[in-house]
């Protein structure tokens, strides 16, 4: 599963920033979830915990509080979702 995610800033910046293997595994280990549960609803926390763990792994400066990174951000928005299983299954 990827994402691709636009950023907005409350300094009035914004950027494009795509999640990774690792950000997803990040996600799973802090708030003990599975990715699959994302399918059910994505609470706005785990939303902007992708986008501070993803914006840590493109080198893309970020605060080193997960708290100050989220008080920078206004919103986050999904623009693309690249799904686990991308192909239709074989017949």
């Amino acid at each position: 599963m990827q994402l691709t995610m636009h950023v907005q800033l409350a300094d009035g910046g914004d950027y494009q920033v795509k999640t990774n293997l690792f950000t997803i595994v990040a996600l799973e280990r802090k708030f003990k979830i599975r990715a699959s549960d994302l399918e059910h609803g994505v609470a706005m926390e785990h939303l902007c915990f992708l986008a501070y763990e993803a914006s840590k792994q493109n080198e893309i400066v970020v605060p080193a509080s997960f708290d100050d990174f989220i008080k920078r951000v206004t919103n986050i928005e999904i623009l693309e979702t690249d799904g686990a299983n991308p192909s239709e299954p074989a017949q």
